[in-house]
């Protein structure tokens, strides 16, 4: 299709073969094949998802990106209830998304709901048949520290073809990447610059060839402080005990 944009090819320009990241020919050398070098991102969810146990899966650049498009998604206005100890991302998404916050004492590990909007935030656990099932929306971490150290990064895992089709255009500028750029289709709705790159999925794909079976959850609520009693967070909670 001829077009006035003209869509910049990846990488851009003649981009010396040294100054490119690795992992896209080192996971093709293992014989993963693709044509658009996007097409790696989505072979990246579909492992994830059969990993999982989910029928989809949506990767981001973070597990907080995961975790506010999961809320967006929803779409929850009311109060949503998570442990007092937790990463401090999580309460500062439910308020981004426009929820309200409450806290509360829960000796989690691995995973935890954030209560009651079937979102669960399992950053801390990758395992085999992870996914909780039920219509949840799962959210995991890719972070230096988690069982699939890429360096960042996060995914949303879910059974429902709604929710992955809305998710998949939201962390991509609501962009629809098999429509021709100038498309009138192309941008199907509003969305956030949230995408994962076709490297970092690539580095994904090389790390899951390699992992063990046994993949123990990496953190519990002992590893993180009382979100409470810190001040950014407790005209919230004194908000809501009004």
């Amino acid at each position: 299709m001829s077009s006035k944009y003209i869509y910049n090819s990846w990488p851009l320009g003649n981009l010396p073969q040294e100054w490119q990241r690795p992992e896209p020919k080192l996971i093709r050398k293992l014989g993963y094949d693709w044509e658009d070098p996007r097409d790696i991102v989505e072979m990246f969810e579909e492992k994830i998802a059969k990993f999982a146990g989910s029928r989809f899966a949506v990767v981001t650049d973070s597990c907080s990106s995961a975790l506010f498009l999961s809320l967006k998604y929803r779409n929850f206005q009311g109060i949503i209830t998570i442990p007092r100890q937790t990463y401090v991302s999580v309460p500062m998404q439910i308020l981004h998304s426009g929820a309200s916050l409450a806290f509360k004492e829960e000796f989690w590990v691995g995973i935890y709901e954030l209560f009651p909007t079937n979102i669960f935030d399992s950053a801390a656990r990758f395992s085999r048949g992870m996914y909780v099932g039920n219509d949840a929306l799962q959210v995991l971490s890719f972070q230096i520290k988690k069982r699939l150290p890429i360096g960042k990064g996060g995914a949303i895992l879910t059974d429902s073809e709604e929710a992955y089709d809305w998710l998949k255009y939201a962390s991509y500028d609501g962009r629809n990447l098999k429509t021709p750029y100038d498309s009138v289709d192309h941008v199907t709705q509003l969305g956030w610059h949230f995408y994962m790159t076709p490297e970092d999925a690539a580095r994904g794909i090389w790390l899951m060839d390699q992992l063990p079976e046994d993949l123990p959850d990496t953190m519990s609520f002992e590893n993180y402080p009382d979100l409470p009693t810190m001040n950014v967070f407790r005209d919230y909670e004194k908000e809501f005990n009004k």
